[in-house]
């Protein structure tokens, strides 16, 4: 990254230097330049790692069981961090400073295409899932704070709210030109993942077991049910693994956010990694944890629909939603940034920095995402599919596949089976998501 914010490559050498724990920094830093901080970094990766995924981990402990859950969590997170491992690893060989770049000295100028695509369609998909979430939750928060019926304000229009969020709110923090300067929201993001944490720890206690069946709470369910199981296997524990990989997907913003690190090394970088991907797991496994012992077998797909069964206008409830959204809402900006990035190179290839260029692909793919949010009714749907092949190609396999074909380690070394394993584990991943998917669009609602 240049004084003036531009994105460069460093030259690649005909003969790569041997691959080893630690080398020179990624790109050479004027020293009068400092890149972002060590929290700064780590709490843009835990913003980038996660978001609304949290509201499905109760469900997936519901059909996998308490050990089971936890144990496949460490499985996935502990591969997401292996994968950043390899990334970081060819870093550091080769000097690139993109997952693009990656590409294209794996494969040449079709490998590079093929990561930019793979990135955009991702990030604007998971930029769209989560504006259509946001336009179709906050008119919801915003009346039951009001305590009011729906009397047709604006406030209460979806996408007029998200209009107005998205120009004063998204498109400002999107048309920053570093990643780092995201760090700040990031973290108030991060505070809010934590907030529901505490809440869903809290209202374990709030909500009487035997859960009731109606509203009358006159018909009680049966005492066994409030018995936690350890390990379960069913049909919908197939939901669980995607549900897991997704929620650690964070590949596309690690090789930014290694760019802009102050002192980029890879050992510093693997620190920012390792931290970041084990908070976001333990927030991940307490608040699973507590949210099935709330509702155990009746545990809902998305978490905060049992609180509103049960706990209707309770304020903590209704203020953990909105924080929900708001830390949806500040995570956009950071996917938007590796989206922006692969979109310029596939139209201007590596260039010095142009606020012009800067600027027209921002509104761009906002715009885009936009559209996509307020006009196509069933979002998350057509998304399922493509996410489902993106997000695993990102996050198992091009990881793996990179490694094999740049680095020169004998087949039998640890990285190189670790990076056959990362291959095979994503097609087994990518095939049982759309499998999943599909299932669920058999069955219906």
């Amino acid at each position: 990254m240049g004084k003036n914010g531009a994105y460069r490559t460093v030259q690649v050498e005909s003969e790569y230097e041997p691959i080893g724990e630690e080398s020179t920094p990624l790109l050479a830093q004027d020293v009068q330049v400092r890149g972002a901080s060590f929290a700064s970094s780590a709490f843009n990766l835990m913003n980038a790692i996660m978001g609304s995924g949290i509201l499905g981990l109760s469900y997936a402990m519901a059909n996998t069981g308490i050990i089971g859950f936890s144990i496949l969590l460490l499985v996935v997170s502990s591969l997401a961090a292996y994968s950043v491992h390899l990334l970081l690893l060819l870093c550091d060989k080769t000097g690139i400073s993109s997952y693009e770049a990656l590409g294209e000295i794996a494969f040449r100028r079709p490998g590079k295409i093929l990561v930019a695509c793979t990135i955009l369609i991702q990030n604007i998909g998971a930029m769209s899932t989560y504006m259509f979430i946001f336009k179709s939750e906050l008119p919801a928060a915003i009346t039951g704070f009001m305590n009011t019926e729906a009397s047709g304000k604006w406030y209460e229009d979806g996408a007029t709210l998200l209009i107005l969020v998205t120009v004063f709110v998204v498109l400002p923090l999107a048309l920053l030109p570093k990643i780092g300067f995201l760090g700040y929201t990031s973290t108030l993001a991060f505070f809010f993942m934590l907030f529901f944490t505490i809440v869903v720890v809290m209202k374990k206690w709030s909500i009487p077991c035997p859960l009731p069946i109606n509203s009358t709470m006159n018909l009680i369910l049966n005492t066994s049910e409030c018995t936690p199981q350890l390990f379960v296997i069913s049909s919908k524990s197939a939901y669980a693994i995607p549900t897991m990989a997704f929620s650690f997907l964070c590949h596309t913003a690690v090789l930014p956010i290694y760019c802009e690190l102050h002192r980029p090394t890879k050992r510093r970088m693997q620190n920012v990694t390792n931290i970041s991907i084990f908070l976001s797991f333990v927030v991940y496994l307490i608040s699973a944890i507590f949210g099935y012992l709330t509702f155990y077998a009746h545990v809902e797909s998305e978490l905060l629909l049992g609180y509103d069964t049960y706990l209707p206008r309770d304020v903590l409830v209704m203020s953990v939603r909105l924080a929900i959204l708001l830390a949806v809402l500040l995570t956009v900006p950071l996917i938007h940034f590796p989206a922006r990035k692969a979109l310029l190179m596939l139209c201007r290839g590596e260039r010095e920095f142009s606020w012009l260029s800067h600027s027209l692909s921002c509104l761009f793919i906002l715009t885009l995402v936009l559209l996509l949010a307020i006009f196509v009714p069933d979002i998350r749907n057509v998304f399922g599919v493509v996410g489902s092949t993106t997000s695993t190609c990102l996050l198992f396999v091009y990881p793996g596949m990179f490694f094999l074909r740049i680095s020169s380690e004998p087949i039998r070394s640890l990285n190189s089976v670790g990076a056959v394993s990362l291959l095979v584990i994503g097609l087994i991943v990518g095939v049982l998501s759309l499998c999943v998917i599909i299932v669920s669009w058999v069955q219906g609602p």
